[in-house]
Protein backbone atom coordinates (compact mmCIF):
# COMPACT_ATOMS: atom_id res chain seq x y z
CA UNK A 1 0.00 0.00 0.00
CA UNK A 2 1.39 3.30 -0.91
CA UNK A 3 0.91 6.88 -0.30
CA UNK A 4 -0.44 7.34 -3.97
CA UNK A 5 -3.50 4.99 -2.94
CA UNK A 6 -6.36 7.83 -2.20
CA UNK A 7 -8.42 7.71 1.02
CA UNK A 8 -5.51 5.87 2.70
CA UNK A 9 -4.69 8.92 5.02
CA UNK A 10 -8.56 10.12 6.23
CA UNK A 11 -8.02 8.79 9.76
CA UNK A 12 -4.69 9.61 9.71
CA UNK A 13 -5.03 13.26 8.95
CA UNK A 14 -8.44 14.01 11.00
CA UNK A 15 -7.06 12.46 14.22
CA UNK A 16 -3.54 15.00 13.34
CA UNK A 17 -5.60 17.95 13.38
CA UNK A 18 -7.44 17.18 16.37
CA UNK A 19 -4.30 16.75 18.16
CA UNK A 20 -2.33 19.43 16.64
CA UNK A 21 -5.51 21.62 18.33
CA UNK A 22 -5.08 20.47 21.18
CA UNK A 23 -1.16 21.20 21.04
CA UNK A 24 -2.22 24.59 20.01
CA UNK A 25 -4.26 24.47 22.78
CA UNK A 26 -1.44 23.65 25.50
CA UNK A 27 0.80 26.25 23.95
CA UNK A 28 -1.85 29.13 24.00
CA UNK A 29 -2.53 28.49 27.61
CA UNK A 30 0.55 27.87 28.65
CA UNK A 31 1.91 31.49 27.22
CA UNK A 32 -1.55 32.77 27.87
CA UNK A 33 -0.92 32.84 32.05
CA UNK A 34 2.19 34.75 31.44
CA UNK A 35 2.04 37.00 28.67
CA UNK A 36 1.09 40.37 30.97
CA UNK A 37 4.48 39.44 32.61
CA UNK A 38 6.90 38.89 29.34
CA UNK A 39 5.40 41.62 27.14
CA UNK A 40 3.19 43.72 28.97
CA UNK A 41 3.03 47.01 29.94
CA UNK A 42 4.38 46.25 33.55
CA UNK A 43 6.25 43.20 31.90
CA UNK A 44 9.83 42.45 31.68
CA UNK A 45 10.18 44.05 27.87
CA UNK A 46 6.84 45.57 27.35
CA UNK A 47 5.95 44.84 23.60
CA UNK A 48 4.53 48.58 23.17
CA UNK A 49 8.09 50.48 23.48
CA UNK A 50 9.65 47.64 21.58
CA UNK A 51 6.91 48.04 18.69
CA UNK A 52 7.57 51.91 18.85
CA UNK A 53 11.68 51.22 18.65
CA UNK A 54 11.40 49.21 15.48
CA UNK A 55 8.84 51.03 13.75
CA UNK A 56 10.99 54.36 13.99
CA UNK A 57 14.20 51.88 12.66
CA UNK A 58 12.58 49.81 10.02
CA UNK A 59 9.73 52.60 8.93
CA UNK A 60 7.00 50.92 6.33
CA UNK A 61 8.87 47.65 6.16
CA UNK A 62 8.43 46.88 9.62
CA UNK A 63 4.97 45.24 8.45
CA UNK A 64 7.32 42.63 6.56
CA UNK A 65 9.94 42.14 8.71
CA UNK A 66 8.33 41.45 11.57
CA UNK A 67 4.62 40.23 10.71
CA UNK A 68 2.33 40.89 14.16
CA UNK A 69 -1.34 41.50 14.59
CA UNK A 70 0.09 43.60 17.69
CA UNK A 71 0.84 46.91 14.90
CA UNK A 72 -2.65 47.49 15.12
CA UNK A 73 -2.85 46.84 19.21
CA UNK A 74 -0.13 46.20 21.77
CA UNK A 75 -2.12 46.94 25.02
CA UNK A 76 -2.39 44.09 27.48
CA UNK A 77 -5.95 43.84 26.79
CA UNK A 78 -4.77 42.04 23.30
CA UNK A 79 -2.06 40.19 24.47
CA UNK A 80 -4.34 38.22 26.40
CA UNK A 81 -6.83 38.16 24.25
CA UNK A 82 -5.05 37.05 21.64
CA UNK A 83 -4.02 33.86 23.82
CA UNK A 84 -7.53 33.83 24.43
CA UNK A 85 -8.61 33.95 20.74
CA UNK A 86 -5.69 31.09 19.58
CA UNK A 87 -7.78 28.65 22.27
CA UNK A 88 -10.78 29.38 20.67
CA UNK A 89 -9.04 28.42 17.36
CA UNK A 90 -7.74 25.61 19.17
CA UNK A 91 -10.48 24.41 20.59
CA UNK A 92 -12.48 24.38 17.27
CA UNK A 93 -9.93 22.50 15.90
CA UNK A 94 -9.72 19.72 18.27
CA UNK A 95 -13.84 19.66 17.93
CA UNK A 96 -13.52 19.72 13.65
CA UNK A 97 -15.58 22.79 13.60
CA UNK A 98 -14.75 25.25 10.53
CA UNK A 99 -11.30 24.21 10.82
CA UNK A 100 -9.68 25.53 8.09
CA UNK A 101 -10.59 28.99 9.35
CA UNK A 102 -9.42 28.21 13.00
CA UNK A 103 -5.92 26.63 11.76
CA UNK A 104 -5.29 30.06 9.71
CA UNK A 105 -6.46 32.02 13.04
CA UNK A 106 -4.34 29.96 14.89
CA UNK A 107 -0.94 30.19 13.01
CA UNK A 108 -1.46 34.39 12.60
CA UNK A 109 -1.92 34.31 16.11
CA UNK A 110 0.37 32.41 17.52
CA UNK A 111 2.94 34.24 14.39
CA UNK A 112 2.37 37.48 16.05
CA UNK A 113 2.59 35.92 19.57
CA UNK A 114 6.03 34.73 18.52
CA UNK A 115 7.20 38.07 17.33
CA UNK A 116 5.71 39.88 19.88
CA UNK A 117 7.53 38.63 23.24
CA UNK A 118 11.22 37.73 21.77
CA UNK A 119 12.92 36.62 23.08
CA UNK A 120 11.04 34.32 25.04
CA UNK A 121 9.33 32.87 21.95
CA UNK A 122 12.25 32.15 20.26
CA UNK A 123 12.59 28.43 20.41
CA UNK A 124 12.85 25.49 18.08
CA UNK A 125 9.51 24.49 19.28
CA UNK A 126 7.36 27.44 18.61
CA UNK A 127 8.67 27.55 15.27
CA UNK A 128 8.23 23.72 14.93
CA UNK A 129 4.32 24.44 15.88
CA UNK A 130 4.33 27.26 13.52
CA UNK A 131 5.50 24.92 10.29
CA UNK A 132 3.43 22.08 11.52
CA UNK A 133 0.63 24.62 11.65
CA UNK A 134 0.91 26.57 8.31
CA UNK A 135 1.36 23.34 6.47
CA UNK A 136 -1.87 21.87 8.23
CA UNK A 137 -4.00 24.44 6.68
CA UNK A 138 -3.61 22.90 3.12
CA UNK A 139 -3.68 19.04 4.37
CA UNK A 140 -6.65 16.54 2.81
CA UNK A 141 -6.62 13.15 2.93
CA UNK A 142 -6.17 13.26 -1.04
CA UNK A 143 -3.40 15.74 -0.75
CA UNK A 144 -0.03 13.13 -1.59
CA UNK A 145 2.55 16.04 -1.71
CA UNK A 146 1.21 17.81 1.60
CA UNK A 147 1.38 14.28 3.31
CA UNK A 148 5.16 14.16 1.74
CA UNK A 149 5.72 17.41 3.67
CA UNK A 150 4.87 16.85 6.67
CA UNK A 151 7.25 13.66 6.63
CA UNK A 152 9.84 16.02 5.14
CA UNK A 153 9.26 18.23 8.07
CA UNK A 154 9.98 15.33 10.81
CA UNK A 155 13.49 14.09 8.47
CA UNK A 156 14.28 17.93 8.58
CA UNK A 157 13.41 18.28 12.23
CA UNK A 158 15.46 14.98 13.24
CA UNK A 159 18.18 14.84 11.10
CA UNK A 160 19.05 18.29 11.70
CA UNK A 161 19.57 17.21 15.23
CA UNK A 162 21.92 15.13 14.65
CA UNK A 163 23.62 16.34 11.73
CA UNK A 164 23.83 20.06 13.96
CA UNK A 165 26.06 17.64 16.62
CA UNK A 166 28.40 16.44 14.35
CA UNK A 167 28.56 19.54 12.27
CA UNK A 168 29.84 21.29 15.73
CA UNK A 169 32.84 19.55 16.35
CA UNK A 170 31.65 19.14 20.31
CA UNK A 171 33.61 16.04 21.49
CA UNK A 172 30.79 15.64 23.93
CA UNK A 173 29.03 14.12 21.21
CA UNK A 174 31.83 12.88 18.65
CA UNK A 175 33.26 10.92 22.18
CA UNK A 176 29.71 9.74 23.31
CA UNK A 177 30.17 11.35 26.92
CA UNK A 178 27.22 13.92 25.92
CA UNK A 179 24.60 11.88 28.51
CA UNK A 180 27.00 12.46 31.00
CA UNK A 181 26.37 15.43 31.85
CA UNK A 182 22.82 16.42 30.11
CA UNK A 183 20.56 15.37 32.48
CA UNK A 184 22.07 17.13 35.38
CA UNK A 185 22.60 20.10 32.99
CA UNK A 186 19.78 20.37 31.14
CA UNK A 187 17.45 23.93 31.21
CA UNK A 188 14.59 22.18 33.67
CA UNK A 189 15.34 18.82 34.78
CA UNK A 190 12.63 16.77 36.26
CA UNK A 191 13.23 14.45 39.16
CA UNK A 192 13.51 11.08 37.24
CA UNK A 193 16.39 12.68 35.54
CA UNK A 194 18.57 12.75 39.29
CA UNK A 195 18.39 8.93 38.38
CA UNK A 196 18.88 8.77 35.20
CA UNK A 197 22.21 11.03 36.23
CA UNK A 198 22.98 7.92 38.39
CA UNK A 199 23.15 5.23 35.64
CA UNK A 200 26.10 3.17 34.87
CA UNK A 201 28.82 5.16 32.71
CA UNK A 202 28.00 2.53 29.77
CA UNK A 203 24.61 2.70 29.68
CA UNK A 204 24.89 6.11 29.34
CA UNK A 205 27.84 6.09 26.58
CA UNK A 206 24.84 3.52 24.49
CA UNK A 207 22.04 6.35 25.07
CA UNK A 208 24.45 9.35 23.46
CA UNK A 209 25.45 6.39 20.69
CA UNK A 210 21.31 5.40 20.06
CA UNK A 211 20.71 9.41 20.32
CA UNK A 212 22.94 10.09 17.34
CA UNK A 213 21.63 6.56 15.66
CA UNK A 214 18.10 7.92 16.00
CA UNK A 215 18.53 11.07 14.83
CA UNK A 216 21.07 10.36 11.68
CA UNK A 217 19.97 7.18 10.54
CA UNK A 218 16.54 6.24 11.71
CA UNK A 219 15.00 9.68 9.46
CA UNK A 220 16.19 7.60 5.83
CA UNK A 221 13.79 5.40 6.87
CA UNK A 222 10.75 7.73 6.55
CA UNK A 223 10.73 7.47 2.72
CA UNK A 224 11.18 3.72 2.20
CA UNK A 225 8.59 1.21 1.93
CA UNK A 226 5.38 0.94 4.68
CA UNK A 227 7.28 -1.42 6.87
CA UNK A 228 10.48 0.79 7.40
CA UNK A 229 8.17 4.11 7.97
CA UNK A 230 6.43 2.26 11.04
CA UNK A 231 10.04 0.93 12.43
CA UNK A 232 11.20 4.87 11.89
CA UNK A 233 7.70 6.19 13.87
CA UNK A 234 7.98 3.86 16.27
CA UNK A 235 12.15 3.62 16.98
CA UNK A 236 11.39 7.53 17.27
CA UNK A 237 8.19 7.42 19.30
CA UNK A 238 9.99 5.32 21.80
CA UNK A 239 13.05 7.90 21.75
CA UNK A 240 10.50 11.03 22.50
CA UNK A 241 9.03 9.05 25.30
CA UNK A 242 12.01 8.12 27.22
CA UNK A 243 13.48 11.94 26.35
CA UNK A 244 9.98 12.82 28.51
CA UNK A 245 10.37 10.85 31.13
CA UNK A 246 13.59 12.51 31.67
CA UNK A 247 13.52 15.96 30.83
CA UNK A 248 10.93 18.84 30.73
CA UNK A 249 10.56 20.04 26.85
CA UNK A 250 7.21 21.36 26.82
CA UNK A 251 5.43 20.08 24.18
CA UNK A 252 8.04 20.02 21.40
CA UNK A 253 8.31 15.72 22.20
CA UNK A 254 4.40 15.44 21.79
CA UNK A 255 4.51 17.23 18.58
CA UNK A 256 7.22 15.21 17.12
CA UNK A 257 5.41 11.82 18.04
CA UNK A 258 1.85 13.61 16.13
CA UNK A 259 3.94 14.00 13.16
CA UNK A 260 4.71 10.89 13.19
CA UNK A 261 1.12 9.47 12.41
CA UNK A 262 2.20 10.45 8.46
CA UNK A 263 4.74 7.48 8.45
CA UNK A 264 1.81 4.61 9.18
CA UNK A 265 -1.75 4.91 7.39
CA UNK A 266 -4.95 4.34 7.90
CA UNK A 267 -5.19 0.33 7.41
CA UNK A 268 -2.46 0.28 10.78
CA UNK A 269 -4.40 2.93 12.78
CA UNK A 270 -7.43 1.19 12.14
CA UNK A 271 -6.04 -2.15 13.79
CA UNK A 272 -5.19 -0.10 17.28
CA UNK A 273 -8.15 2.66 16.67
CA UNK A 274 -11.50 1.64 18.84
CA UNK A 275 -14.03 1.68 15.98
CA UNK A 276 -16.69 4.16 17.35
CA UNK A 277 -13.65 6.39 17.94
CA UNK A 278 -12.72 6.06 14.03
CA UNK A 279 -16.14 6.41 13.06
CA UNK A 280 -16.15 9.77 14.60
CA UNK A 281 -12.90 10.75 13.55
CA UNK A 282 -13.92 9.74 9.69
CA UNK A 283 -13.05 12.72 7.78
CA UNK A 284 -16.60 14.31 6.57
CA UNK A 285 -17.17 14.60 2.81
CA UNK A 286 -18.55 18.07 3.80
CA UNK A 287 -15.63 19.30 5.46
CA UNK A 288 -13.10 18.13 2.65
CA UNK A 289 -11.90 20.11 0.29
CA UNK A 290 -12.24 19.41 -3.79
CA UNK A 291 -9.13 19.30 -5.44
CA UNK A 292 -9.25 22.03 -7.80
CA UNK A 293 -6.80 23.17 -10.32
CA UNK A 294 -5.71 25.90 -8.46
CA UNK A 295 -5.85 24.81 -5.54
CA UNK A 296 -3.29 22.03 -6.85
CA UNK A 297 -1.11 24.94 -8.46
CA UNK A 298 -0.66 26.54 -4.98
CA UNK A 299 0.15 23.55 -2.94
CA UNK A 300 2.80 22.39 -5.94
CA UNK A 301 4.75 26.00 -5.91
CA UNK A 302 4.39 25.55 -1.51
CA UNK A 303 6.06 22.11 -2.30
CA UNK A 304 8.70 23.81 -4.41
CA UNK A 305 9.72 26.19 -2.02
CA UNK A 306 9.34 23.93 1.20
CA UNK A 307 12.10 21.88 -0.31
CA UNK A 308 13.99 24.29 -1.68
CA UNK A 309 14.60 26.36 1.59
CA UNK A 310 14.43 23.23 3.37
CA UNK A 311 17.56 22.05 1.22
CA UNK A 312 19.43 25.16 1.65
CA UNK A 313 18.93 25.22 5.36
CA UNK A 314 20.21 21.41 5.90
CA UNK A 315 23.12 22.50 4.08
CA UNK A 316 23.71 25.96 6.75
CA UNK A 317 23.44 23.28 9.41
CA UNK A 318 25.89 20.48 7.62
CA UNK A 319 28.74 23.12 7.34
CA UNK A 320 28.19 25.40 10.55
CA UNK A 321 27.66 28.32 7.97
CA UNK A 322 25.07 30.64 7.08
CA UNK A 323 24.48 30.98 3.27
CA UNK A 324 25.35 34.85 2.29
CA UNK A 325 24.47 37.11 -1.17
CA UNK A 326 21.03 37.17 -2.50
CA UNK A 327 19.50 33.38 -1.49
CA UNK A 328 21.00 34.08 2.27
CA UNK A 329 18.83 37.37 1.99
CA UNK A 330 15.99 35.09 0.62
CA UNK A 331 17.07 32.63 3.27
CA UNK A 332 16.81 35.70 5.95
CA UNK A 333 13.44 36.65 4.91
CA UNK A 334 11.54 33.35 4.60
CA UNK A 335 12.41 32.68 8.21
CA UNK A 336 10.59 35.74 9.50
CA UNK A 337 7.34 33.76 8.74
CA UNK A 338 8.55 30.29 9.88
CA UNK A 339 7.14 28.51 7.65
CA UNK A 340 10.47 26.57 6.85
CA UNK A 341 13.09 26.04 9.81
CA UNK A 342 16.56 24.88 11.18
CA UNK A 343 16.52 22.55 13.99
CA UNK A 344 19.44 21.69 16.10
CA UNK A 345 18.69 20.49 19.10
CA UNK A 346 21.51 20.64 21.72
CA UNK A 347 24.02 20.66 19.23
CA UNK A 348 26.86 21.11 22.47
CA UNK A 349 26.34 20.33 25.26
CA UNK A 350 27.01 22.55 28.63
CA UNK A 351 29.33 20.98 30.99
CA UNK A 352 28.05 22.44 33.99
CA UNK A 353 25.16 24.23 35.61
CA UNK A 354 25.74 27.72 36.73
CA UNK A 355 22.45 28.89 38.21
CA UNK A 356 21.71 32.32 39.17
CA UNK A 357 20.70 33.85 42.72
CA UNK A 358 18.39 37.21 42.61
CA UNK A 359 18.53 39.18 45.91
CA UNK A 360 17.26 42.81 46.37
CA UNK A 361 18.05 45.01 49.64
CA UNK A 362 16.96 48.03 51.36
CA UNK A 363 19.47 49.12 52.75
CA UNK A 364 22.48 47.53 50.95
CA UNK A 365 23.69 45.03 54.08
CA UNK A 366 20.36 42.80 54.86
CA UNK A 367 19.50 40.63 51.97
CA UNK A 368 16.61 38.81 50.44
CA UNK A 369 16.64 36.27 48.00
CA UNK A 370 13.64 35.79 45.05
CA UNK A 371 12.36 32.64 44.51
CA UNK A 372 11.27 31.29 40.83
CA UNK A 373 8.76 28.60 40.38
CA UNK A 374 10.96 26.17 38.36
CA UNK A 375 14.43 26.35 37.88
CA UNK A 376 16.53 24.93 40.99
CA UNK A 377 17.12 27.12 44.33
CA UNK A 378 17.21 25.56 47.53
CA UNK A 379 19.15 22.20 47.65
CA UNK A 380 16.71 20.01 48.63
CA UNK A 381 13.61 21.60 46.62
CA UNK A 382 12.82 18.56 44.39
CA UNK A 383 12.87 18.78 40.61
CA UNK A 384 9.04 19.30 39.08
CA UNK A 385 7.09 17.53 36.06
CA UNK A 386 5.99 20.44 34.24
CA UNK A 387 5.22 19.48 30.91
CA UNK A 388 3.68 20.32 28.95
CA UNK A 389 3.56 23.87 30.49
CA UNK A 390 6.48 26.07 29.34
CA UNK A 391 7.65 28.15 31.78
CA UNK A 392 9.49 31.28 29.71
CA UNK A 393 11.30 33.35 32.73
CA UNK A 394 12.73 30.11 34.12
CA UNK A 395 14.02 28.55 31.12
CA UNK A 396 15.04 32.22 29.79
CA UNK A 397 17.08 31.84 33.10
CA UNK A 398 19.10 29.14 32.17
CA UNK A 399 20.92 30.92 29.23
CA UNK A 400 21.40 34.43 30.86
CA UNK A 401 25.15 32.81 31.50
CA UNK A 402 25.89 30.95 28.38
CA UNK A 403 26.26 33.78 26.22
CA UNK A 404 26.15 37.68 26.00
CA UNK A 405 22.90 38.27 23.80
CA UNK A 406 20.73 37.41 26.86
CA UNK A 407 22.29 39.56 28.73
CA UNK A 408 19.96 42.64 27.65
CA UNK A 409 16.78 41.29 28.85
CA UNK A 410 18.10 40.11 32.06
CA UNK A 411 18.96 43.43 32.89
CA UNK A 412 14.99 44.88 31.57
CA UNK A 413 14.29 42.03 34.40
CA UNK A 414 16.09 43.49 37.54
CA UNK A 415 15.04 46.49 36.39
CA UNK A 416 11.74 45.26 37.00
CA UNK A 417 12.55 43.97 39.77
CA UNK A 418 13.77 47.16 41.18
CA UNK A 419 10.25 48.97 39.96
CA UNK A 420 8.15 45.98 41.68
CA UNK A 421 6.42 45.79 38.01
CA UNK A 422 3.42 43.61 39.52
CA UNK A 423 3.43 41.74 36.29
CA UNK A 424 6.74 40.95 36.33
CA UNK A 425 6.93 39.31 39.56
CA UNK A 426 4.28 37.47 39.44
CA UNK A 427 5.99 35.17 37.61
CA UNK A 428 8.34 34.45 40.71
CA UNK A 429 7.22 32.00 42.65
CA UNK A 430 8.17 34.49 46.11
CA UNK A 431 8.60 38.32 45.85
CA UNK A 432 10.09 39.38 49.01
CA UNK A 433 9.48 42.61 48.47
CA UNK A 434 5.97 42.57 47.89
CA UNK A 435 5.39 45.71 49.96
CA UNK A 436 7.73 47.81 48.73
CA UNK A 437 10.79 47.22 46.27
CA UNK A 438 14.23 47.42 47.28
CA UNK A 439 16.59 50.08 46.64
CA UNK A 440 19.48 47.58 45.51
CA UNK A 441 19.62 44.01 43.67
CA UNK A 442 22.65 41.27 43.42
CA UNK A 443 23.10 38.82 41.50
CA UNK A 444 25.07 35.94 42.79
CA UNK A 445 26.22 33.02 40.53
CA UNK A 446 26.80 29.17 41.73
CA UNK A 447 27.61 26.09 40.18
CA UNK A 448 25.07 23.50 40.68
CA UNK A 449 25.42 19.69 40.58
CA UNK A 450 23.00 16.49 40.95
CA UNK A 451 23.93 15.18 44.79
CA UNK A 452 24.95 11.24 44.34
CA UNK A 453 22.96 8.77 45.96
CA UNK A 454 25.28 8.87 49.60
CA UNK A 455 25.11 12.51 49.61
CA UNK A 456 21.61 12.30 49.32
CA UNK A 457 20.84 9.78 51.59
CA UNK A 458 22.61 11.92 54.46
CA UNK A 459 21.36 15.42 53.91
CA UNK A 460 18.41 15.26 51.91
CA UNK A 461 19.22 17.51 48.83
CA UNK A 462 18.90 16.78 45.36
CA UNK A 463 21.61 19.40 44.93
CA UNK A 464 24.83 20.68 46.06
CA UNK A 465 26.35 23.62 45.21
CA UNK A 466 29.51 25.81 45.09
CA UNK A 467 29.45 29.79 45.49
CA UNK A 468 31.55 31.35 42.02
CA UNK A 469 30.89 35.08 43.34
CA UNK A 470 28.95 38.05 41.97
CA UNK A 471 27.50 37.75 38.14
CA UNK A 472 27.96 41.40 37.07
CA UNK A 473 25.47 41.48 33.69
CA UNK A 474 27.54 44.46 31.69
CA UNK A 475 26.10 47.14 30.96
CA UNK A 476 23.06 46.78 33.14
CA UNK A 477 25.55 46.77 36.31
CA UNK A 478 26.14 50.57 35.51
CA UNK A 479 22.46 51.61 35.80
CA UNK A 480 21.45 53.74 39.36
CA UNK A 481 19.92 50.79 42.14
CA UNK A 482 22.19 48.13 40.91
CA UNK A 483 25.13 46.43 42.96
CA UNK A 484 26.99 43.51 42.15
Amino acid sequence: MTIGMLNNYQLISALFLRLLGVIYLIAFASLGVQIEGLAGSEGIIPISSRLAGIASELGPERFLQLPTLFWLNASDPALVGACLLGGLCALLILLNRWSRPALIGAFVLYLSLFHATHPFLNFQWDSLLIESGFLAIFLTPQSRVVILLFRWLLFRLRFMSGLSKLASGDPAWSGLTALDTYFEVQPLPNPIAWYAHQLPEWLLRFGTAGTLFVELVVPFMMFLPRRWRFAAAWITIFWQLLIMLTSNHNWINLLTIVLCLFLFDDKALQRVLPQRLATGLAWQPSAAVKTAVLRRYAVGILASFILFTGTLKLYEVATNRSITGNIGQFLNSASVYCIVNKYHVFPTMTTQRVELEVLGSYDGLNWKPYRFKYKPDELDERPQFIIPHQPRLDWQMWFVTLHPRHVPWFGEFLMALLDNAPAATALLQHNPFAEKPPRYIRVDAYRYHFTNREQREQTGNWWRREALGPFTPLPWAEKPGYRP
